[in-house]
């Protein structure tokens, strides 16, 4: 084995971690119990003020990794505890833990992957990467001809796990491609740049099979012995932590019954192609901020679950093909269309899916900002609010009166008639965006007032209180006017029959000549 020399446990200060996805919003797996952090029988104990900040002895730093990387009285789920922290004690346990790995002439992705079935990587966004530089530190300590500089393995590192959050996880619009990796990659390497051929290869190996997340023992046999009977979709882990929906382990659920689905539009309002806008029946299931379809007839497996933060549900008037249809429209701009047994179901599922938008979607993130001067709609982001009903009330109506505002200061600033398309274009999609999230707002504060006014507690009661949806009315459309049959109609025109005439009859061209030039013929 190759031994890393003692090594400050502070964070990288490249900023490819400051891009690290934020928390999934699931609470940090709690420090293992007092009495599993004792040491093996005639070693010292460990208690929990050295686990948690005071100088420990390099000794029993080795004794408490060795324990934890073979598991002793520890779970997975338990390890990143000990190695997240940031003090001496911490950095040790994390140096002597990393010793136990040989990532000597292995590729960064194979040894990353060998890395993360040995634990789950939990914890805050700063605390994972706290984790990830002592993996980027070992893995240079085991290959120093690889790359130049641990930072640079650190950068390496959190941009593969980045790309594998954008190839595998829950992406809003298209994946990153292989040029993007490479291009977004430019300089990272202490400068300089990484190895285009080495960055490709990368590339290839996360897209063809994704970063694979340690499970304790526990809850694989729990998931063996459930038959499959998940929620979600089988490739996606509960135990990923880049990768988790909210709303799924603990969370309420709020509906469930019978749904036909049908996709109208993808990811940032795109259409959908014919071929796939069939209706679906399913068994759906509204927990926390998650609608998960489930197939019907005993069948295994799930389809896509969606999430319902920041969306809005409507019943479709326009669509008068099939009784019963509610509009969804999702935080990243898709639009499905639901079809309920009955009216009363298709009015309860509107005001749920209403309600726990409204209850748990989080205030946006203020827009990307870029060289070009384009509309680029908000970040809505998917961790729920933990703010009680009468807080969120405030923020949706503040949200409300300042979308307003700025849908009237749009209206005014009109585009000029002979300015260029692309602008005429932008001054539409933000009218658009506007005048939808204008009503989302006001449909959010509506909802919560019923809600807090029904005590925030009975389902039935504030639905029974609040009542069904009421649809918008159709503008009126003009009938057909018919004639008065009074008046008598026109006699039909008789058709006009064409005569062939005969040959003689017809006109002859003859050529004609002035009397003057007769002599000269």
């Amino acid at each position: 084995w190759c031994r890393a020399p003692p090594l400050p446990a502070t964070p990288s200060p490249h900023p490819a971690m400051e891009e690290l996805p934020p928390e999934t919003g699931e609470e940090p797996p709690p420090d293992p119990p007092a009495s599993t952090h004792g040491c093996p029988p005639g070693g010292s104990a460990v208690t929990p003020a050295l686990a948690n900040g005071g100088q420990g002895r390099r000794g029993e730093a080795q004794r408490l990794a060795a324990r934890l990387f073979h598991l002793d009285d520890f779970k997975k789920s338990q390890v990143a505890a000990f190695l997240r922290k940031n003090n001496d004690f911490s950095g040790m346990v994390a140096q002597e833990y990393l010793d136990f790995f040989q990532f000597g002439g292995q590729t960064l992705d194979q040894a990353l992957r060998s890395f993360l079935q040995a634990l789950v990587l939990t914890g805050e966004t700063q605390e994972r990467e706290r984790i990830l530089g002592h993996f980027s530190r070992r893995y240079h300590h085991c290959n120093p001809g690889a790359f130049p500089s641990p930072d640079a393995v650190h950068s390496l590192t959190c941009a593969i796990m980045l790309l594998n959050t954008d190839l595998h996880g829950q992406r809003l619009g298209r994946a990153m491609t292989s040029a993007e990796f490479v291009a977004n990659l430019s300089g990272m390497m202490d400068g300089q740049d990484f190895p285009r051929e080495q960055l490709k290869a990368l590339y290839g190996s996360i897209r063809s099979e994704k970063l694979a997340w340690a499970e304790d023992e526990e809850e694989e046999e729990e998931e063996e012995t459930a038959g499959g009977a998940s929620l979600a979709p089988p490739g996606c882990k509960k135990s990923n932590p880049f990768l988790d929906l909210p709303g799924g382990t603990g969370a309420v659920t709020y509906r469930r019954g019978w749904l036909a689905r049908k996709v109208l539009a993808e990811a940032d309002g795109k259409k959908t192609p014919w071929g796939r806008r069939g209706w679906k029946p399913f068994q759906a299931v509204l927990k926390g901020t998650v609608l998960y379809f489930l197939k019907p007839g005993g069948r295994t497996g799930a389809e896509e679950p969606l999430g319902v933060h920041h969306a809005l549900a409507e019943r479709a008037s326009k669509y008068t093909k099939r009784p019963n249809v509610f509009r969804l429209q999702t935080a990243d701009w898709r639009v499905f269309l639901f079809q309920a047994p009955t009216s009363e179901e298709m009015f309860s599922w509107i005001s749920r899916i209403n309600l726990v938008a409204a209850l748990f979607s989080s205030p946006p993130f203020p827009a990307a900002v870029g060289s070009q001067r384009r509309f680029v709609r908000p970040i809505l982001p998917a961790a729920p609010s933990r703010v009680p009903p009468e807080e969120q009330h405030r923020s949706h109506e503040a949200w409300m009166e300042r979308v307003a505002q700025e849908l009237f200061e749009h209206q005014r600033n009109l585009p000029e008639k002979r300015g260029r398309a692309r602008d005429l274009d932008e001054y539409r999609l933000k009218k658009e965006y506007l005048l939808y999230e204008r009503r989302r707002y006001e449909t959010y504060v509506q909802v919560l007032e019923t809600w807090i006014s029904a005590g925030a507690q009975d389902l039935e009661g504030w639905e029974a209180q609040a009542g069904p949806v009421v649809a918008p009315p159709d503008p009126p459309t003009l009938t057909k006017a018919h004639s008065s049959p009074s008046l008598v109609p026109e006699p039909p025109i008789a058709p006009t029959v064409r005569v062939k005439r005969n040959i003689s009859e017809r006109r002859t061209v003859r050529k004609i000549v002035p009397k003057r030039n007769k002599n000269l013929l």
